[in-house]
């Protein structure tokens, strides 16, 4: 397989962990990074009876499921300066905090085992194993950008129409993106030292769900908490998501620019951890 540039002989003889050389890599590489996560999309329902249709069915049942559990059963309803309040409304505002939330998901729990599930690439010198969790990362992107569509036809019949902010959502997901990714480069390491590494990180997304002011607003949180829950940045971004997708409205510009500095600085770690501690992967696997 075409590995994206003649210059990974070397980038994988001294590993390069500045951020430029993460750039670089990502530049270098854009073309097997692409080839990779094409085959991921494509061979993830390949054999099953709806293919692709699954990365849109499974979104659906688990909002199906949460709007009958917390809006039905529990009478969850959002607060005051909502569009609304009908379960309807509240499934709108539910899904379009679970988007952002998948995406995050998706790549944290798959990244434990990235390399471990390609042990044949890591006696190649040649390849740049730095590119599978960025693979598996836009994989995940696809998926969630068809559950956008998903959620923007339920929107049309909800808010008849689209909000214009709708087009400022990628300033939201790209600090997202660039922690995921930080994440994901540090997890595949250590999953080839730490093998159970996998059960932690599955713990860790189930907390996550129910802190992250996904089925309420963080304005619904007790004064002696919020502060706490504002730590956790998914809950500035799926806040902003909210307001971009749902209400129409700008995000809190502050907080958003803390999660792209935070953002960056995950990616950097992460890129730093993975290319530190690489070398050792061949004599674990």
């Amino acid at each position: 397989m075409h590995t994206g540039g003649g210059h990974a002989h070397a980038a994988m003889a001294t590993p390069d962990a500045s951020p430029r050389g993460m750039v670089r890599s990502l530049f270098v590489h854009r073309r097997l990074i692409w080839q990779l996560a094409r085959r991921d999309v494509l061979g993830r329902y390949r054999g099953s009876f709806l293919g692709l249709a699954w990365s849109l069915v499974t979104p659906l049942l688990m909002l199906a499921v949460y709007t009958f559990v917390f809006a039905v059963i529990f009478g969850s309803h959002w607060n005051a300066d909502a569009i609304a309040g009908s379960r309807l409304d509240y499934a709108l505002i539910l899904f379009a905090g679970l988007l952002p939330f998948n995406l995050f998901a998706e790549g944290f729990n798959r990244a434990p085992t990235l390399i471990l599930g390609n042990a044949n690439y890591v006696k190649r010198v040649v390849f740049p194993l730095e590119v599978l969790p960025v693979a598996a990362l836009l994989a995940a992107l696809f998926h969630m950008l068809i559950a956008l569509l998903a959620w923007a036809v339920l929107a049309m019949f909800v808010l008849h129409g689209l909000p214009l902010t709708l087009v400022l959502l990628p300033l939201a997901l790209a600090p997202l993106l660039l922690g995921t990714l930080g994440a994901m480069w540090a997890l595949a390491s250590l999953g080839v030292y730490v093998r159970d590494i996998g059960q932690l990180t599955a713990i860790i997304v189930t907390v996550l769900l129910f802190v992250s002011a996904i089925f309420y607003p963080l304005t619904s949180v007790p004064e002696p908490y919020r502060g706490w829950m504002a730590l956790n940045p998914m809950s500035a971004v799926i806040e902003a998501t909210r307001a971009l997708l749902v209400f129409g409205r700008m995000p809190d510009w502050p907080a958003l620019a803390l999660c792209w500095l935070g953002g960056i600085a995950a990616a950097c770690a992460g890129w730093w951890w993975f290319q530190k501690t690489r070398t050792g992967f061949a004599d674990v696997l």
